[in-house]
């Protein structure tokens, strides 16, 4: 089948064609045809099945004829995270680029004002995350009464971040009689719900799951001693440092894990950011930005903001730990070994690891290689930092300067990373907070060897404290 026999417009194949696709997936071949006539559809696939064009296709053809009024889109778009929101956004303007229609883009860490002016003109495409949405809406910025056409695209990820209540609010807003487009990769009960109440007839359009994953990804196991944060990273940074690792996306299970090697790969000199929820939108926009254009190295992301990014050279994918959810570990290695380039993805495991392990041992069908490190690699420093910057930890120093030095050295406000990362190696996240008491007997103490010892060395006489000045990262609370 090809595109053409799916009833799409002369308009809409050729930016097709533009595009470089021939020929629709499975989805798509399913869910176009349908979605044409203006019925219901719910389509059961994975995140890489081609499911984002399954929807985008259809709604800009059947919103090619008519107008949008100020404030009241002609259709919806709900995503689960700003980085999947942008992705159809970006879908969109590829279809659409020969068609006249407006398209505002919802989603939370940027201005309102862009968007509200935008909404002010008429959309005929809106596209949000559910928080931003109803914020829109509260503010009275937002009528939803025109809405011919909604997409609700992955909803199992709307279920894990506890959006369901907001898309109930949402559906309730809208009008009864309208065309609603509704993906999920699984359907446990409370999906099934949604889509019990929310749905008229739709029509069942399910993609076989990719329990295989790509012919193109080699995959690993590299053992670990313990399950040690510590170990795990020391591992890791031996995992990056073999030849050939050009780029990599680096999975962690918890948002602060995330940051905390993100951290530590940049004391030891790695080229490295973090991404996750947590974190401004302007500053994630830049952060996926450097990494695509090759600048960033490194990528260290939790699940929920990796989902569905389409990122084609990326060369490794390392998973500190096993995901919790063996779907996961599908989609996560899936970042790699895309548009026919090949791919490695290397798993850190410990002995606690084993029945996580089996669980997708038993999904994918295979177990993965076990990857051998040569003691040359476990010792490289870091490709991608000047060698004074490649000092690590975990070695000894060839030199012992002062104490007094070193800490003189930390409180610049140059070396509050290095500060940063050596406290995350050495205290728990909730012994991360500032001790006043200690402090203060570490002024006295400083204050006393200035009186015995005024002129000599002044510069190694800092405070073996924080004094006034506690690094941001100290007053952070625990997570």
């Amino acid at each position: 089948m090809t595109f053409e026999d799916l009833g799409l417009s002369p308009a809409l194949l050729s930016a097709i064609a533009d595009a470089g696709y021939e020929k629709p997936t499975p989805i798509q071949e399913g869910a176009i045809p349908v979605a044409l006539t203006g019925r219901d559809v719910l389509g059961i696939a994975q995140t890489g099945t081609g499911k984002t064009a399954s929807f985008t296709l259809p709604m800009i053809e059947r919103l090619s004829r008519g107008r949008a009024r100020a404030r009241m889109p002609r259709s919806l778009v709900l995503a689960p995270t700003r980085e999947l929101a942008a992705q159809v956004a970006d879908n969109v303007k590829l279809y659409a680029k020969n068609h006249k229609l407006n398209m505002a883009l919802l989603i939370g860490g940027v201005s309102f004002e862009p968007q509200k002016k935008i909404l002010d003109q008429g959309a005929d495409i809106l596209i949000a995350t559910p928080g931003r949405l109803l914020d829109h809406f509260e503010r009275g910025g937002l009528l939803l009464t025109g809405v011919d056409i909604l997409v609700i695209d992955e909803a199992d990820r709307m279920l894990d971040m506890g959006f369901i209540p907001d898309i109930e609010r949402i559906l309730k807003l809208l009008p009864p009689r309208r065309q609603t487009l509704f993906f999920s990769a699984t359907m446990p009960s409370e999906i099934k719900h949604l889509v019990d109440t929310f749905l008229r007839d739709p029509e069942r359009v399910e993609v076989t799951r990719p329990a295989q994953t790509a012919e193109t990804i080699t995959q690993y196991i590299l053992r670990v001693s313990d399950n040690q944060a510590r170990t795990k990273r020391e591992a890791l940074r031996a995992a990056i440092n073999r030849d050939g690792v050009k780029n990599g996306i680096i999975f962690c299970n918890r948002k602060r894990d995330v940051d905390i090697v993100a951290r530590s790969l940049q004391r030891h000199g790695f080229s490295a950011a973090p991404i996750h929820g947590d974190l401004d939108q302007s500053q994630r926009t830049k952060t996926l930005a450097e990494f695509k254009s090759g600048e960033l190295r490194l990528l260290v992301a939790s699940d929920v903001a990796a989902r569905g990014l389409d990122i084609p050279a990326v060369s490794h994918v390392f998973n500190v730990d096993i995901p919790r959810n063996a779907d996961d570990y599908v989609h996560r290695i899936g970042r790699t070994g895309r548009a026919g380039h090949k791919g490695e993805a290397v798993t850190l495991v410990s002995s606690e690891d084993s029945k996580a392990l089996a669980k997708v041992v038993k999904l994918i069908g295979k177990e993965p290689e076990e990857l051998k490190l040569s003691e040359d690699t476990q010792a490289a420093p870091a490709q991608d930092a000047a060698p004074q910057t490649e000092q690590s930890e975990d070695k000894p120093k060839s030199r012992r300067r002062s104490r007094s030095r070193n800490k003189a050295e930390a409180e610049s406000p140059a070396a509050e990373p290095a500060k940063a990362e050596a406290a995350s190696e050495s205290v728990s996240e909730t012994e991360a907070a500032p001790r006043k008491g200690r402090s203060s007997r570490n002024e006295r103490s400083q204050r006393q060897d200035k009186k015995e010892r005024p002129d000599r060395h002044e510069r190694d006489l800092s405070p073996v404290g924080f004094g006034d000045h506690v690094p941001e990262f100290l007053l952070r609370p625990a997570l």
